[in-house]
């Protein structure tokens, strides 16, 4: 009869059979793990505050070096949502570069902040030179120029690359408020200010293009790709288009009104056929401006509702996806709006701003979106 054990070296036993199962769940987790990280190495595991290699002194949301199983996801960011943040001011517009690679941002901080759309969202150059604040940037059709108004009255073009100012365009005398590309010309872009004026300007010269002169203050602009007709909006309520084909118009050649208080943002649909309006009467609106619309006594087709305008009365802009399938324009509540351009059902509304979201991009290749508000922060997203 073999010896009875103690109490003591049972429990000694059963530690030692608890430690090789411990060890065996172990080995079996790590394998699986190794397993899913070999499938998907992309996708981060939360979200932390990392500061920025430049100096700036702007911080942004990067994912830390773990990695899980990644399900899901529609983009290249390096999370589904990615915060920038470093501008000491309400940032009032941001914009996509041609090759999604980059992105700009104009601030009430005076400066242009330049980030990397991928990896960890360095900020990688600030221009510096406007002397008030930044309130719209468009980059040109190229990759290396971009365009920036202000209300310091002047237009500049700056060289993204070299991280210089290239021109200074002095023409307007009182704050300048929108502007806007030729997308399908190199050197062709449009500007609109309070002295009541709009301008077309050519990169090539300091002196205007061509001008287009209003009754009152100009809020908006937009320029269609060739740059042959500029549409304008402003305290009036009314938007005019204006055909440059036979040089500087002496007046419009197309008004749409509807529109109840002060036009805020303008945008072209990506076949240049309908324009996106957005007012403080908290309305967004689609226009047929075709040259034969179907309707010519009404060309208002669509009107978009959800947005909101405070009493901070920022110029909200708009904008279409590169698809033409989803509209977007800049609301007061904090959130940020998504419509069916065709339905016009909402599709998303997206939390996250603690102030007005004044600009929503999109990205030129990718579905990922860009909002900047008042609140200094930037959010890159992307959507399903």
């Amino acid at each position: 009869m073999p010896p009875r054990k103690t109490k003591a070296a049972k429990a000694a036993d059963e530690e030692e059979e608890n430690v090789a199962k411990r060890s065996k769940v172990e080995v079996d987790s790590e394998a699986e793990l190794e397993m899913a990280q070999s499938v998907n190495n992309t996708k981060e595991e939360a979200l932390v505050m990392v500061p920025p290699s430049s100096s700036s002194g702007a911080l942004i949301v990067q994912a830390p070096a773990k990695k899980v199983l990644e399900c899901g996801r529609t983009s290249s960011l390096r999370a589904a949502t990615m915060m920038l943040t470093g501008h000491e001011g309400a940032i009032y517009t941001c914009a996509f570069s041609p090759d999604g690679q980059s992105i700009a941002s104009g601030s009430m901080d005076k400066n242009i902040f330049l980030w990397d759309v991928y990896g960890e969202c360095k900020n990688y150059n600030v221009l510096s030179g406007h002397k008030n604040a930044v309130l719209e940037l468009k980059w040109m059709s190229s990759n290396s120029q971009l365009v920036s108004c202000s209300a310091d009255k002047t237009v500049q073009l700056w060289d993204a690359h070299r991280g210089v100012r290239v021109r200074k365009f002095t023409e307007h005398s009182a704050i300048v408020n929108a502007c806007s590309v030729a997308k399908d010309t190199s050197s062709l872009f449009a500007s609109a200010s309070d002295d009541c004026t709009a301008i077309l300007w050519d990169a090539r010269s300091k002196r205007p293009a061509a001008s287009m002169y209003h009754e009152y203050q100009v809020t908006c602009v937009c320029a269609s790709k060739d740059g042959m007709f500029i549409y304008t909006g402003g305290i009036d309520n009314i938007i005019r288009r204006w055909d440059l084909r036979n040089g500087e118009p002496e007046k419009e050649d197309l008004c749409l009104a509807g529109h109840a208080d002060t036009v805020t943002g303008l945008s072209l649909s990506p076949d240049g056929d309908h324009l996106l309006s957005n007012s403080m009467d908290a309305s967004l609106r689609c226009w047929d401006v075709r040259p034969f619309a179907s309707n010519e006594a009404n060309r208002c087709e669509k009107m978009y509702h959800g947005l909101r305008h405070g009493a901070e009365k920022n110029l909200l802009k708009c904008a279409w996806s590169p698809d033409g399938v989803r509209v977007t324009g800049g609301s007061a509540d904090r959130n940020v709006h998504i419509w069916d351009a065709d339905t016009c059902k909402p599709l998303y509304l997206l939390p996250g701003h603690k102030g007005s979201v004044n600009e929503i991009a999109w990205h030129p290749q990718e579905p990922i979106i860009a909002s900047c508000g008042s609140d200094r922060v930037i959010y890159l997203g992307e959507l399903s």
